[in-house]
């Protein structure tokens, strides 16, 4: 019989306990801020900017310099490796400015997706050589949480058994490896939504991918109550012909969520996957407000989705930097509400919030 040998002890487990419960206490999720240079070159490109390392630096203190009306809405932020060590026009540390509003500093810590061979175009997530040197070190520079994304797509042929599990043990080595340096492990099996697929098609697919990480985590021994799951809400293809409210997407969603995530972990940061800002924002609240019973935190982990309006506000320029942040705060208090099912917004077609932030096979 296997026998587990003690990994954490008493002290390690209740720090990180703690740094999850602190990230998604009541009305509060996450700004995922950490694009890769590439990703952010995408983003940048959109408005006419060069991707610079000056400029994507500007482009960041946009979002951190928002004041305090954001500390009660955005638990923690979620940093790319070169902007954890960059600063503001008078010099401070940018996670010195996150720190200061009690906010929880984080680092993305995966290098990337690369083919997995003997798959249909499937692939897994590199960067486990030199994890444990990189999050000890991240540990001293601030970052109290880490984010791993792994990425699986929807088709005749795939996800296939190998890439499912090639990816869940993937992650459950990288949160394992973490927790050791007192690192909460942001899970991310992220199924992408491209394809026509229905809403059934995607929950089950959920469902069977989700399976497979709690199984991988439980064979690393990982501890659940130190972690946090940042999956895709349960929606039909993007090419869906089908239309599902907001309703039918939460029950999918939290269904899905029932039947595979232990109730030891302590919050779910939903992606927004390219949805509009206001339809992740619609969804969430309905998913807080869906009617069965949710043993965990339901919040948000935002890239797009927090930012898309206050990037086509900001355009490069100086003088829009305050109205940019001004966006940014309007979509994270929009957000802070639907985690706590309270939103009652809902904006027409018409307005930059509903505008589509879907991207074909997204990767960064």
């Amino acid at each position: 019989m296997a026998h587990q040998f003690p990994t954490l002890s008493t002290e390690q487990k209740k720090e990180l306990h703690e740094i999850a419960l602190r990230i998604v206490s009541p009305g509060k999720g996450i700004l995922a801020a950490d694009e890769s240079v590439g990703s952010m070159g995408k983003r940048l490109n959109q408005i006419g900017v060069e991707n610079t390392e000056e400029n994507r630096r500007q482009y960041r203190q946009v979002l951190f310099s928002a004041d305090d009306r954001i500390d009660s809405c955005i638990g923690g932020v979620i940093f790319f490796h070169e902007t954890l060590y960059q600063t503001s026009d008078d010099g401070t540390p940018f996670v010195k400015m996150i720190k200061d509003k009690a906010i929880t500093v984080g680092i993305k810590v995966d290098k990337g997706v690369v083919p997995l061979a003997g798959t249909n175009g499937e692939t897994t997530s590199q960067g486990l050589d030199g994890l444990s040197e990189r999050c000890a070190q991240y540990k001293k520079d601030g970052a109290d949480f880490a984010k791993w994304r792994c990425v699986l797509k929807i088709s005749d042929s795939t996800p296939s058994n190998l890439a499912i599990k090639e990816n869940a043990n993937v992650l459950a080595r990288y949160a394992s490896i973490c927790q050791q340096h007192g690192i909460v492990p942001i899970v991310e099996p992220e199924i992408l939504p491209d394809g026509d697929h229905d809403l059934k098609c995607s929950q089950f697919v959920t469902e069977k991918v989700l399976t497979a990480v709690y199984k991988a985590m439980f064979e690393h021994h990982v501890y659940l109550e130190g972690t946090l799951l940042k999956p895709n809400m349960v929606t039909p293809g993007h090419s869906c012909l089908t239309k599902f409210s907001p309703e039918e997407v939460a029950m999918a969603t939290v269904t899905a969520l029932r039947r595979t995530v232990p109730p030891a972990v302590t919050g779910i940061t939903f992606l927004s996957g390219g949805q509009s800002e206001e339809e992740a924002s619609v969804n969430l609240n309905a998913i807080n407000n869906c009617p069965l019973v949710k043993p965990w935190a339901l919040t948000f982990s935002f890239g797009r989705a927090l930012q898309a309006s206050a990037l086509k506000t900001w355009r490069g320029l100086k003088d829009n930097e305050s109205a940019a942040t001004e966006e940014f705060i309007k979509r994270a208090e929009v957000n802070s509400l639907a985690s706590q099912g309270k939103y009652t917004g809902g904006e027409d077609g018409s307005g930059g919030a509903a505008q589509s932030n879907y991207i074909s096979h997204h990767a960064y």
